[in-house]
């Protein structure tokens, strides 16, 4: 295994991160998939090393395209917990959990999305990984997000949160199992953040060449 770092899209890569998705795709094959969705298919893959993520991910290539755009452009990324926080290398985060307060019906996770709501505005990237009620909370308000990743994980409310997450309409990543967690979800934001845009293909118009 070679010892030198790579530098791709800008962000150096470890060789064992090189070895790690080598061997991954020597044993799932990922080339049907359209560009995006095959990254964030991968990076989820590669973070918690479960092949199953190739068939319970639920994500479509033209919400990716937008939701790509709107992060390189600088839109806002509101994670649930710290520890999501800790897994986005790349960009700041805003996470409102320290500040907010549980109560009647009402979970500290869920007020600390809407406080995060009251910060941010619409347009933003919400990454969820850890709490259900944080990912119901956010379907009641009309946050117009550019992308949910929704992926909490466990028993209670798990899948049924993100079932209803592909039902609102919304543009989202989820997956249809209980599993889910931070690291897969800071992981699936990762994905976009170190796929670079894409050049254009086409000359601009100009009078010279009109």
């Amino acid at each position: 295994m070679t010892t030198e770092t790579t530098e791709t899209a800008g962000r150096i890569v470890h060789p064992i991160e090189q070895e790690s998705f080598r061997r991954l795709r020597a044993r799932l094959d990922t080339s049907h998939f359209a560009p995006l969705t095959r990254a964030v298919v991968e990076r989820v893959i590669h973070s918690a090393a479960d092949l199953e993520y190739a068939t319970d991910l639920v994500c479509d290539e033209r919400t990716l395209e937008t939701a790509h755009a709107a992060l390189h452009a600088g839109a806002p990324v509101v994670v649930d917990v710290e520890m999501v926080a800790a897994g986005i290398t790349r960009r700041e985060t805003v996470c409102r959990l320290k500040e907010a307060k549980a109560g009647p019906d009402l979970t500290r996770s869920a007020h600390a999305i809407r406080l995060a709501y009251e910060q941010v505005g619409p347009g933003a990237l919400w990454v969820i990984g850890c709490a259900p009620t944080a990912l119901e909370e956010l379907l009641l308000l009309d946050a117009e997000p550019a992308l949910v990743i929704g992926l909490p994980v466990g028993f209670v409310g798990a899948a049924e949160s993100k079932a209803a997450l592909r039902e609102s309409g919304l543009p989202a990543v989820s997956n249809v199992s209980e599993k889910g967690g931070s690291a897969v979800a800071a992981a699936a934001l990762n994905a976009l953040l170190y796929t670079p845009l894409a050049r254009p293909t086409t000359t601009p118009l100009t009078k010279e060449n009109a």
